[in-house]
C-alpha cells in the first residue's frame, strides 16, 4: 500500500477486498419471529427500514461484489449447540440462543450465501471475538473490508471498530445498515465514524463495477 493510498477512502484493490454481511437473518428481519421484541409489529420502523432500504441495497451490493470477484462473507448469530451452552455470557444473560436446527436463524433468502461463500456462526456481538474471521481474512489476502448489516449500533459497530483495530481498511455502507430507530443508527455512525470510511451503496457499487472492468481489461 503506497503512502498516497493511506486514507480511509483509498481505492479498493482486486483480490484484497471483501464484503461482510452482519446478522441478516430471518429471525431479526421477518416480523413475528423475534420473541425478544414482541412490541415490534409488522409496521415497526425497523421492519419497514430493512425491507425497503437495507435489504434492497445489500442485494445491489451482493450482485456487484459477486460480479467483480469480491470475497463475500456472511456472519450470523448461531450457537454451536442446541442448548446454547457455548454462547457468550452476554448472550446467556440477554438471552439469545439460535441453534443450528432453527431455520429462522439462516439469512433471508435474497441474501443467502451462494456457491462457496463463507458463512460464519458467532455467539457474541463482535464477529472478530467469537469467530476466526481475522485468520480467514488474512488467509484470503484481504486488506479492504466493506461492512453492512444489523444492528448499526451493536454488531455492526463492533465489526467496524474491531476490524480497524486489526489493521483492515474498513468501509461502512450507511444505507445498507439499520437500527431499531433512526436516532440509534445516526448516533452510531457518528460514534464510530473515526474508524472507517462511511459512504453509501451507490458509491460502493460504482467501485465494485470499476473493479470488474479493470479485471476484464487485464
Amino acid at each position: 500500500m503506497s503512502r498516497s493510498d493511506e486514507r480511509r477512502d483509498a481505492p479498493y484493490v482486486p483480490g484484497e477486498t471483501a464484503l461482510l454481511l452482519v446478522d441478516m437473518q430471518r429471525i431479526w428481519l421477518e416480523p413475528g419471529l423475534d420473541h425478544g421484541h414482541p412490541e415490534r409489529g409488522p409496521d415497526h420502523y425497523f421492519y419497514r427500514e430493512t425491507a425497503t432500504r437495507t435489504i434492497p441495497n445489500q442485494v445491489r451490493l451482493l450482485k456487484a461484489a459477486r460480479e467483480a470477484g469480491v470475497e463475500v462473507i456472511h456472519t450470523i448469530i448461531q450457537s454451536l449447540t442446541e442448548d446454547g451452552r457455548d454462547r457468550s455470557l452476554d448472550h446467556k444473560l440477554s438471552p439469545i440462543n439460535i441453534p443450528k436446527s432453527a431455520p429462522e436463524g439462516l439469512p433471508v433468502p435474497e441474501l443467502a450465501p451462494v456457491g462457496d461463500e463463507i458463512l460464519l456462526p458467532k455467539t457474541s456481538s463482535g464477529v472478530f471475538n467469537s469467530t476466526n474471521l481475522d485468520y480467514l481474512l488474512r488467509n484470503l489476502g484481504i486488506r479492504y473490508l466493506v461492512v453492512v448489516g444489523i444492528v448499526t449500533d451493536q454488531c455492526v459497530d463492533m465489526a467496524v471498530r474491531d476490524g480497524a483495530d486489526r489493521g483492515f481498511m474498513v468501509t461502512c455502507v450507511a444505507d445498507a445498515c439499520a437500527a431499531p430507530t433512526p436516532e440509534r443508527h445516526d448516533n452510531a455512525l457518528k460514534a464510530f465514524g473515526g474508524y472507517c470510511w462511511i459512504t453509501n451503496t451507490d458509491e460502493v457499487v460504482k467501485r465494485f463495477e470499476a473493479m470488474k472492468r479493470a479485471t476484464v481489461a487485464a
